[in-house]
Parts: C-alpha cells; structure tokens; sequence
C-alpha cells in the first residue's frame, strides 16, 4: 500500500503517523525529543525514529514509504531543506531534508512546524474550503500561517506569518526577538500563565486555571483574560488589514477555553474593524495531530508533483 512517513518535532516530543492516500492515517506514534541530550542527538533521534517508521511500513504494507513530510519549530528554509535555527533544540543550519532523505531512500518535504499545521487545518480542517484564511495558534508563543489557495505563504526569507511579534503595546514588556510590546508577550497561553500565576500567588497556575476563573467571576482573571484578548484582537486588526482572509483559525493551548475565548474576541475584533471585511474566527480542528498531518500532505504533495511531472514528460 502507497504511504508516506509525517513526522512533527516538537521542544518535548515527536508525534509521527504513516499517512495513506487521501489522508488517511494508517499508524501513529510518538516518542521524546531528547533535547537534554543536545542538538545532535535530536537529529540523530529524528532520523533513527524515521528508519523505525520505513521499516514498520514495510512489514505492515510490504514496500517502504514513498515519500516523507517533517515538520519543525524555529527558522526552516523550506526551499533549500534546512532548519536554520532553533533556540529550544539549539541547532543551527542543518539539512534535515538531505539527511533524512539520505537515511530513507526518498524523497522529503520540510516545512516549518506552525505553516505545516496551518496548511493541515487549511485543506482538511477548520478551513477547508477556505480560500484565504490565516492559522494563529495561542501556545507558548504566537505564530501563523497564512493560507492562500491551498498552499501556506512562506515568504521570501521564511518569516511570513509570525504575527506574535506584532507590536501591540509600544514601549511594553521587552520580547527576546529585541523589540517591546510584542503581542506574544501579551496574548499567548504562557503570557496570560505568568499573569494568572502572579495575581493568584500560586506558581504552578496556568492559563486553563485563570480561563476556570473567569468563568467562576475572579476579577483579577477577568482583568488578565480581557487584556489578553484586547492584545490579541490589537494584532489580529493588523493582520486582517493587511492579508483579508476569510477565515480566521484560532488554536493552541489558549483556544481550548473554548467560548471563553471564542465569544469576548470576536465581539473585541467586531469593535475594532472600520472598512476591514470581518473573516469567520473559528476553532481549530485538528489540534495537536496538525504539524503531523500537514507533514503527511506536504509529503503527497511532492508524490503529486513528482508524478505530473512524469505524465507531462
């Protein structure tokens, strides 16, 4: 059976599944990272867990993978098949796409791990049909993709979409990029974490606790909750401006508070627009299987690609 290997690294973890034609997932596993054992490790894991997926192939569907899709966090040049940088698995530079491909014995896609995921929810997800949307899940960080015609915008250098660095609040709370005021700093699940956590005096609160809260009528949650959501409709405003998608897909850790979320942000976003067309803002579909998925299709696509070409020749 014709399959390819989809592989998402994450800081922690890796999720991988085996993806047959149309999307369908045939097998899934997953396995750790291994960061604590330093970058070439983690890219000695990535390939060791990628040969153990061929040969789990092999034996359940007699031929190996056709093809492969992995996704990853930090700076991807998606074009040359590297991973630029990454500061939480600390490398630089290395061609993932050729050393895979060189473990495997075919041909690979590399892709940066939120536009992966985007193009996943894209085609198979909360915006399917969706001629224009922007992906923008709420997790340690803020990131996007943005998705137009089936395929995610990259970019001319790799940093299309990176909208938790727009600056929502001028000289606010300085952002490791170098800037002040970036919205991540502000509107993301480990942004509104430390704030709960700090008002509450309970170090190990996180932003699901302070979502509980709100719902229960905690003013101090109330407070952090709204101006997370101002933050993040301030940045949004931005990005509707300049993109116009249609649809609006929010996901990450932050959007499992559900209509907590849901319903104060789109009445925040409503208020803000002037002559913007206002998008659909939903949830995400797919959840934390996106980056894998997306993988799975940038692996077809290169099938689809390859064997065009060949019918064309």
């Amino acid at each position: 059976m014709r399959h390819v290997i989809a592989l998402d690294v994450g800081g922690t973890g890796m999720k991988a599944a085996l993806i047959g034609a149309e999307g369908r997932l045939l097998y899934r596993t997953r396995r750790a990272t291994g960061r604590e054992r330093g970058p070439d490790a983690v890219v000695e894991g990535i390939l060791d867990f990628a040969a153990d997926l061929r040969s789990h192939g092999v034996e359940q569907y007699g031929e190996p993978a056709s093809a492969a899709g992995l996704a990853v966090p930090g700076i991807v040049d998606e074009e040359r098949g590297i991973a630029a940088y990454s500061a939480n698995l600390g490398w630089r530079d290395v061609p993932l796409r050729d050393l895979l491909a060189e473990r495997l014995g075919c041909p690979v896609a590399l892709g940066h791990d939120v536009r992966t995921g985007g193009l996943a929810e894209g085609r198979i997800g909360a915006g399917r049909g969706a001629d224009r949307f922007l992906f923008v899940p709420l997790g340690t960080g803020i990131a996007g993709a943005i998705g137009i015609g089936g395929r995610v915008e990259a970019g001319a250098h790799g940093f299309a979409g990176e909208i938790g660095h727009i600056v929502v609040r001028p000289e606010g709370a300085p952002c490791p990029c170098g800037q002040r005021g970036c919205l991540e700093r502000y509107a993301s699940a480990a942004a509104v974490s430390e704030a709960w956590a700090t008002a509450c005096g309970t170090p190990e609160a996180d932003a699901a606790d302070c979502a509980k809260a709100v719902v229960s009528g905690d003013p101090n949650a109330v407070r952090i909750w709204q101006d997370a959501i101002d933050a993040l409709a301030d940045g949004l405003l931005t990005a509707l401006t300049l993109l116009d998608p249609r649809t609006l897909i929010i996901g990450g850790g932050l959007a499992e508070a559900g209509e907590t979320l849901f319903t104060p942000l789109r009445d925040a976003v409503r208020e803000r627009v002037t002559f913007q067309k206002l998008p659909s803002v939903v949830p995400a579909a797919l959840g934390d299987t996106a980056g894998c998925l997306g993988a799975g299709l940038l692996a077809w696509d290169l099938l689809t690609s390859t064997d065009s070409t060949e019918e064309s020749a």
